[in-house]
């Protein structure tokens, strides 16, 4: 099978920054040695460009979680284009397509089920759809985004500005412009290169898959500490309108601090969350699935499918009721109706789906 021409530019591009990391910057740091101020510029700008793509390019542009005000979004346009991974338009177009098209290798940008290569750098390496380049029709909402549509008129200039310009400007302040270069510019590029198509490769193939398998996607904490947050991404296939990917206190996720510090402060507003209810529901199934999966094969199935069966109805009905009286109370205290008997009608209801849940846990303890 013949493929596609390579894309000479992109070629030249992941070739060069990659070898010049690996060979560069060590020597440089070998012979010259780097001072706190390049680790420390590193460090900022790996924050500034990784957290424009996902708290940007992603939950912002590509997913609209949220809403966002013009600064909030100048500020993400310029650190996309530090990013260097093609203007908001276009990525956000690809994104919306991978979703759309996931695993599907004819359809989906960078499908997983090509192989980890593929997925991680190879579709940036040839033409695979060069059809759609250009197509941007699935954009047309971010094309009446004043900031969209002029960081993706000016990227070229934008991204020389903030890969070159502004690190050699910052260099200059310090009294050495190629160590600042070498840190802030080139090793922090490939860094946050390869850590943000970890998303599309590694996060695909390795973790578990705790809401869907409908889809390669995984959740990984690892992957999350690499990519600000992003790791938790078989949660993001199924709610990806979420704002957060992280959903737990404990899972790291600087994008969804940074979203929500920012709705403290004015500068963001209508922060999307899923309903808890379908987010228990659809562990439920999943678990589910994989027990029935385990014991369908034993010499007694048919009698524990159909106690597996019952258990789980009885879950889904505690997990219903107990969600459905929450959101009474709710209600009630907008209206400022509240009353004692509702709030002990829930507390109720959460006891009996918090035993019942109980009580799924260990049937699910017993068929692992």
């Amino acid at each position: 099978m013949t493929k596609p021409p390579l894309i000479w530019t992109n070629v030249a591009l992941f070739t060069i920054t990659f070898l010049g990391a690996a060979i560069l910057v060590p020597w440089y740091g070998l012979t010259y040695g780097y001072g706190i101020l390049e680790w420390l510029a590193f460090i900022g700008f790996a924050f500034a460009s990784g957290l424009s793509i996902t708290a940007g390019y992603h939950r912002l542009w590509s997913h609209k979680t949220y809403k966002a005000k013009a600064p909030v979004r100048f500020l993400y346009a310029l650190g996309g284009a530090l990013a260097l991974q093609n203007s908001a338009l276009h990525w956000s177009s690809d994104h919306r397509v991978h979703h759309k098209h996931v695993d599907n290798n004819d359809k989906d940008p960078y499908s997983a089920k090509m192989g980890f290569w593929y997925s991680h750098i190879g579709w940036m390496l040839r033409e695979y759809q060069a059809q759609r380049y250009h197509d941007y029709k699935n954009v047309r909402d971010l094309q009446n985004d004043k900031i969209v549509m002029w960081q993706h008129k000016h990227y070229l200039a934008l991204a020389l500005i903030m890969n070159i310009g502004l690190p050699a400007f910052i260099g200059w302040l310090n009294g050495d412009m190629l160590a600042m270069l070498l840190m802030a510019g080139l090793l922090r590029l490939v860094v946050v290169h390869h850590c943000t198509f970890f998303i599309n490769s590694l996060a695909h193939v390795w973790g578990s898959q705790p809401y869907t398998d409908k889809n390669t996607a995984r959740d990984n904490g690892v992957i999350a500490l690499l990519t600000y947050g992003e790791g938790y991404h078989n949660f993001h296939h199924i709610f990806e309108n979420d704002y957060r990917n992280g959903i737990r206190w404990w899972q790291y996720d600087p994008t969804k601090w940074l979203i929500k510090a920012l709705s403290w402060g004015g500068l963001a507003k209508d922060l999307r969350v899923t309903p808890q209810e379908r987010i228990e529901s659809a562990k439920l199934q999943m678990q589910l699935k994989r027990t029935q999966n385990r014991i369908a094969l034993l010499p007694n199935g048919d009698e524990l499918l159909e106690k597996l069966q019952a258990e789980y109805e009885l879950l889904k009905r505690h997990l219903a009721d107990y969600y459905l009286a929450k959101k009474e109370l709710l209600e009630a205290k907008r209206q400022q109706l509240a009353n004692q008997h509702l709030m002990q009608k829930v507390d109720e209801l959460k006891l009996r789906f918090q035993t019942q849940q109980k009580n799924w846990q260990l049937l699910m303890a017993s068929y692992a």
